[in-house]
């Protein structure tokens, strides 16, 4: 590997990085917001809502500018209004005005969750494409481990505001690396004109793909399956089961670790075996574990350890599906990458916005709401696998002759 490969892949994953931190750092902080604010958990979960569905809608935008213009001044812009979301969020003395700001976070953020992967396809396909999406999933995946910890370390003496002090910073240092260590990959010879019609066309062809469509929503449901423990986990571990936020933030990072672990085998599994098997293979095991899961809560299960073993277990398995899915849904859209990158991240990101909403509205203090929401989708996900990776449909017409 070369020193210039791995500082792409690190640079990439620190701005992918911005969105997961922003959201796993401040997760221990929930019931917290919810007492300092006087809010109600339904009002509080809302502000999780809220930075999704900004951070899902926006990526249409991100992607096809990123297309038009290059990659890099919509992530300069991306990162400019994420941090005066951040700054508004520590300022914020309401619910209304946190869930406000949380938005206009999320709209910064999905430009740094679209273009990366934009610029993964400009340089590479295949599993050299799959390698280096799994070492960006690498740096990603740390967020989940470390922000959790960090955000409890700074909850306890200085309350949840300085969470958002640490996130503004963190887009401060993603924005310096931007400049210095990341060069344009768009050059202005493949850049698509700037015409609605023109980037309209593109999705009209995207929604016409029936293989790209399918994988978008095999690694939507596995992410909204996690969506759905983010929005309810701090509540269950800490309220439900008596965890402090400290001993919350260890439980969850340990979801992290198996999916870092995971992701890490998707190239040389998918170079031996095929990507489309590996998927199929880690979908099946994912949703029998999370159907494993939802069997032992109906049965009146109610143990910590076994939720936190089964979990793991499903969680671990979606290291395998997601940078797959994405690598695999990119490969034959090159030439409008960034376009294809932000509706299928929309689509993803709306998914999960709406097992946000299903898991918030169905919270009853128990478990069971958010184990059934994670089973749904498991079973989402593998009915779709089936369906879209048992024979692949040629497209209906070339790529370029979309746009």
């Amino acid at each position: 590997m070369t020193s210039r490969y791995a500082r792409t892949a690190l640079v990439l994953g620190l701005l992918s990085a911005i969105g997961p931190f922003a959201i796993d750092m401040y997760i221990p902080a929930l019931p917290t917001i919810a007492s300092d604010l006087q809010s109600s958990t339904a009002a509080t979960q809302m502000t999780l809502m809220a930075f999704f569905i900004a951070f899902g809608i926006c990526q249409i935008v991100y992607g096809p500018l990123s297309d038009m213009i290059g990659r890099k001044r919509p992530l300069y812009a991306g990162l400019a209004f994420f941090m005066v979301g951040s700054i508004g969020c520590i300022f914020a003395r309401s619910i209304e005005a946190l869930i406000f700001f949380r938005f206009v976070q999320g709209i910064g953020a999905a430009s740094v969750m679209v273009i990366p992967r934009a610029i993964i396809r400009d340089l590479h396909t295949g599993i050299e494409a799959t390698r280096l999406m799994s070492l960006v999933m690498l740096v990603i995946s740390v967020s989940p481990i470390l922000a959790p910890l960090a955000g409890s370390a700074l909850i306890v003496p200085f309350g949840w505001r300085a969470v958002f002090v640490a996130v503004t910073a963190a887009a401060v240092v993603s924005l310096i690396m931007l400049m210095f260590s990341l060069p344009e990959t768009r050059p202005p010879e493949d850049r698509i004109k700037v015409s609605v019609g023109e980037v309209l066309s593109g999705f009209a062809y995207l929604f016409k793909d029936r293989h790209f469509l399918g994988l978008t929503f095999i690694g939507g449901l596995g992410m909204s399956s996690f969506f759905a423990f983010l929005a309810s986990s701090s509540f269950i571990y800490i309220e439900h089961f008596g965890l402090t936020p400290t001993q919350y933030s260890f439980t969850f990072s340990l979801n992290a670790i198996g999916f870092i672990g995971a992701s890490q085998l998707t190239a040389s599994l998918g170079s031996r075996y095929g990507m489309a098997r590996v998927v199929t293979a880690a979908v099946t095991l994912y949703a029998l574990f999370a159907l494993v899961l939802l069997a032992t809560s109906l049965a009146g299960v109610d143990n910590l350890a076994v939720l936190i073993v089964l979990l793991f277990l499903s969680f671990a398995f979606l290291g395998l599906v997601i940078p797959s899915t994405m690598v695999l849904a990119l490969e034959d859209h090159g030439p409008i990458a960034g376009i294809a990158s932000a509706l299928g991240g929309t689509l993803q990101m709306v998914t999960g916005g709406v097992m946000i909403v299903i898991v918030s509205l169905l919270y009853d203090g128990t478990v069971l709401p958010m184990v059934a929401v994670i089973a749904a989708c498991s079973v989402g996900a593998f009915a779709l696998c089936l369906l879209t990776l048992r024979r692949r449909q040629p497209l209906a017409q070339p790529v370029e002759q979309a746009c």
